[in-house]
């Protein structure tokens, strides 16, 4: 999957110094060993006041176990990311390009937007919540440990992705979760 997204770019003028990045799957996880979470929307309350800022905490706890870097994905476009994390006050990495999505994503959890919902469809992921929220197609919530390109865990809300579901669960997906 090739995911579109927005590195800082000093050789573009103006407040808004970024260009176009295509970024593989295989950038992100062949030969490292990565934790990904996914949620149904930045900007939502559970995504915002709990499942992002659990990963942004524990985001040491995560490293020492292993694990080359942690993403937040979510289907929504480069600019909603980039945004909600700098509403959240992530920290901002502005000049290391050690990740694929830097400078310009985050010196922590990095945030990957899925727009086209393409990674969510091929995790078989994909929901929609039309009738519950006005979301049309997102992603169901989840975590996942890939290694070298390979699902190693999964954890995956209510076992399985439900269609406009009423609620919102939110028990496994969660950092506590990942690190035990």
């Amino acid at each position: 999957v090739v995911f579109k997204c927005r590195v800082r770019d000093e050789s573009v003028p103006g407040p808004n110094p970024f260009s176009w990045k295509d970024v593989k799957s295989s950038d992100l996880f062949k030969g490292k060993r990565a934790v990904v979470f996914a949620l149904p929307g930045a900007f939502t309350p559970t995504c915002s006041s709990t499942h992002l800022p659990g990963y942004e905490k524990a985001y040491e706890e995560i490293k020492s176990l292993d694990i080359d870097d942690v993403y937040c994905l979510s289907v929504n476009d480069a600019f909603v990311m980039r945004q909600w994390g700098l509403h959240l006050g992530l920290a901002e990495e502005k000049s290391s390009s050690a990740s694929p999505l830097n400078p310009g994503n985050f010196q922590q959890v990095k945030v990957l937007p899925d727009g086209a919902c393409l990674f969510t469809r091929g995790m078989g992921m994909s929901c929609t919540w039309d009738s519950e929220r006005g979301f049309g197609e997102r992603s169901w919530r989840y975590s996942v440990v890939i290694n070298d390109m390979k699902i190693e865990k999964l954890f995956v809300e209510a076992g399985k992705v439900i269609q406009n579901s009423g609620p919102d669960p939110f028990e496994v997906s969660d950092a506590t979760t990942m690190v035990k």
